[in-house]
């Protein structure tokens, strides 16, 4: 399991992060954290598997879903390739 960051943390860290939002398109319309990044959950892993987002293996990223579960799956992931990547506890419904 990946380590998790309350929504107050990223709040205050939020500058910090490279945010990335794993829920699929059509969750996006009860909104989404500012300047996160879209990649649903099976992108993000064919991404990080395929070796397409290197450039963010040197950042802290946060990935969030809607409750929580696809948002660690995705920083579970992260981590086994090398990345450095918590999740938000709660995922978005924590956020609103």
């Amino acid at each position: 399991m990946a380590n998790k960051i309350t929504t107050k943390e990223l709040m205050t860290q939020k500058n910090d992060f490279v945010i990335i939002d794993v829920r699929e398109l059509d969750e996006l319309k009860g909104g989404k954290i500012e300047d996160s990044i879209h990649m649903p959950l099976g992108l993000c892993i064919r991404n990080t598997k395929k070796k397409q987002i290197e450039d963010m293996k040197d950042k802290k990223i946060c990935t969030y879903c809607g409750t929580g579960y696809r948002g660690n799956i995705a920083a579970d992931e992260l981590n086994k390739e090398g990345f450095n990547a918590v999740t938000l506890d709660g995922g978005y419904s924590t956020w609103t």
